[in-house]
């Protein structure tokens, strides 16, 4: 059965973003250290680079390693939206999970108007020729489909938010995880897979 999985960047708080949706706030360190870290991600996870960006990171050509099917709210969907993208991940099966869009902005698009969960039990069901689906954000959605999630990949940062967008934003539901692999980089950042635990 295909997986549910959260991959997100973090502060030390929690955050996802700041309160507007600033995500800029992150850091990666100096050039060479950035430079270093984003292509070591790329290489692990081509697909979750946005389709505009695909050719400037060298993975145009890059096969899906991980996921075939991407899953995001509208805080999520609204930055590439309101850019006149209409289709941020056009190399992925596409999904965003929002009462206020209007059902068609592309044809590669498809709007979940209601409860995502049915939905994703419906994905996760699928043979997905072993590539999972990606949970990309936001807070209230992963909130939402924390039942269903399988696994998290969490990228963390040394920063402190003070404010802005929970990574998990719901009921009160203590759900364990364990963490599976973890590698720290030279900026202080690490990213860590966590398993949902049995």
């Amino acid at each position: 059965m295909r997986k549910l999985v959260y991959y997100v960047g973090v502060s030390i708080d929690g955050r996802i973003a700041g309160p507007g949706g600033e995500y800029d706030f992150f850091p990666t360190g100096d050039e060479q250290q950035t430079a270093a870290y984003t292509a070591w991600t790329n290489t692990l996870y081509p697909e979750t680079v946005p389709t505009a960006f695909r050719t400037a990171f060298g993975v145009a050509d890059t096969p899906n390693r991980r996921f075939d099917t991407v899953l995001m709210g509208l805080g999520t969907y609204r930055p590439a939206y309101d850019a006149g993208i209409t289709s941020p991940y056009a190399h992925l099966r596409q999904y965003v999970i929002s009462t206020t869009l209007a059902p068609n902005p592309d044809p590669a698009v498809t709007v979940i108007p209601g409860d995502p969960l049915p939905l994703v039990r419906d994905l996760k069901k699928e043979d997905g020729n072993g590539l999972d689906i990606w949970l990309c954000g936001g807070g209230k959605l992963a909130g939402n489909l924390l039942p269903e999630i399988d696994e998290l990949l969490i990228k963390s940062y040394p920063v402190v938010a003070g404010a802005g967008i929970p990574a998990f934003d719901g009921t009160f539901n203590p759900t364990a995880f364990t963490v599976a692999e973890r590698t720290t980089f030279p900026t202080g950042n690490t990213l860590t897979r966590f398993v949902r635990t049995a």
